[in-house]
């Protein structure tokens, strides 16, 4: 009795692993079946019709604008190629033309160098009692800018003993090219008399 009824244990094992590879064989074909076919809704008990094509497997032409499609998470082209490389170049090229903007146009300082007195003539005012020197002096002016320089005016003082004995002002003096120079020349006169008649 109980040879019989392990025999039957294992017959009816091996049924049921038939059964399930037979089931197994099925549902692949099922599948590739399914593939081969265009859409169609299967509707059951727990589903509910597309909303967007209502089972038809396609869209109606007035909702195209309307609808977003869904891309898969792992789609390739939601991963571009060389974004960081793409991202750096150009911080880099911004960074340059910025760099490039500011020193081409931010303010460089012009330089004003003493070239020199180069006349000075000298008369007496026996009228008032006065020594007068003509001093013609030159400036040289450069602009380091990358535009042009206008100066628009010049003071000089000459001094005798910490005291300002002549005093000068021209305007509107000369336009200065850019990266360039330019010699300016001025006469100040200066009068000494009075505390300094000695002289």
């Amino acid at each position: 009795m109980g040879s019989s009824h392990s025999a039957g244990t294992s017959s009816s094992c091996s049924r049921q692993q038939r059964e399930e590879d037979e089931d197994l064989l099925d549902n692949k074909d099922r599948e590739e079946d399914i593939a081969r076919f265009p859409y169609v809704e299967f509707t059951g008990q727990d589903s509910i019709t597309c909303p967007s094509c209502q089972g038809t497997g396609c869209i109606p032409t007035d909702q195209v604008n309307e609808l977003v499609a869904l891309i898969p998470y792992h789609d390739q082209r939601l991963k571009p190629q060389r974004t960081k490389l793409y991202v750096m170049v150009s911080v880099l090229l911004c960074l340059l033309v910025s760099g490039l903007v500011v020193f081409f146009l931010f303010p460089h300082s012009v330089l004003v160098d003493d070239n020199g007195i180069k006349v000075v003539t000298v008369w007496f005012d026996e009228k008032n009692s006065l020594v007068v020197l003509a001093i013609t002096a030159t400036l040289r002016i450069r602009n380091s800018n990358f535009y042009s320089v206008a100066v628009t005016s010049l003071a000089s003082q000459v001094q005798y003993m910490n005291t300002v004995v002549g005093t000068k002002q021209i305007d509107n003096v000369t336009h200065i090219q850019p990266l360039s120079d330019q010699l300016v020349n001025f006469t100040v006169k200066a009068e000494m008399g009075g505390p300094f008649s000695y002289v």
